[in-house]
């Protein structure tokens, strides 16, 4: 299915927050003293087609860091600040070394970049990681959007994602409860799969309990929401056959 995300959307994103973030002292740590010559070194190595792709990555970020002076496309509003919380979330604490030295291992990485060197630590890797995953950019757009839906409105929003017991959260409203379980797509349109477990939740709690699905994650995100899932939609089973995985066991006891 075609969409409007970019091939290399993940690294342009983290860029553009970084050209808006730092501005000039972005581009320095690569080694650059105009952005121009930092945007035909994206473009040579393939990260972006033309010139015009990164500044207008850069455009999209400029309206959240008014710091820099620029206004970007400010006349979008907060359209796009869902790629900022996402990224914030994972590293908005960096500053422009390390931030930069996380753009560099993307690079690295996905690019083969030779020139490149970085360091970094592993709980950023671990970070970096969960940059890469749907679940969180959604989850991060339903606790900043929930509000805006109906059923939800004014309600008091409980994280129960770590304990891993078939739904995200639970939404209070006076004296009854939803369960939340949030499925990201990057398109506006897809499929969504439950756990087992998920799916048990869904069949004990019935209407109340909601798949919230964030469609077009790629561009300006959505919500859909499915009430009672079981009830309204056809789901197949399917058994899953797990690899193997190895453990590791002491041979003597430890006194």
């Amino acid at each position: 299915m075609k969409g409007n995300k970019h091939k290399n959307y993940e690294i342009l994103n983290l860029i553009g927050y970084g050209l808006s973030k730092f501005n000039d002292d972005f581009i320095k740590e690569f080694g650059f003293s105009t952005k121009t010559a930092f945007y035909k070194f994206c473009v040579d190595n393939k990260i972006a087609d033309t010139v015009g792709t990164v500044k207008n990555r850069m455009d999209l970020f400029d309206h959240f860091f008014p710091d820099n002076g620029r206004k970007g496309w400010w006349q979008k509003g907060d359209a796009y600040i869902h790629r900022k919380i996402l990224i914030d979330s994972l590293f908005g604490n960096e500053k422009v070394k390390g931030f930069t030295n996380i753009v560099k291992l993307r690079m690295k990485e996905g690019f083969n970049i030779k020139s490149i060197e970085y360091q970094i630590n592993p709980i950023v890797k671990s970070r970096f990681k969960k940059l890469q995953e749907t679940g969180l950019e959604a989850e991060l757009f339903f606790i900043n959007n929930y509000n805006s839906i109906d059923i939800f409105k004014n309600g008091d929003l409980e994280d129960a994602r770590l304990y891993g017991d078939g739904y995200d959260f639970q939404v209070n409203i006076n004296n009854k409860f939803f369960l939340a379980e949030i499925k990201g797509v990057r398109e506006s349109k897809g499929k969504f799969r439950l756990t087992e477990n998920e799916y048990k939740k869904a069949m004990e709690y019935k209407d109340d309990y909601i798949v919230t699905l964030v469609l077009n994650l790629n561009n300006i995100p959505k919500f859909l929401l499915i009430e009672n899932p079981i009830k309204n939609l056809n789901f197949e089973e399917r058994v899953i056959r797990s690899k193997l995985t190895k453990e590791y066991h002491l041979v003597k006891e430890i006194c």
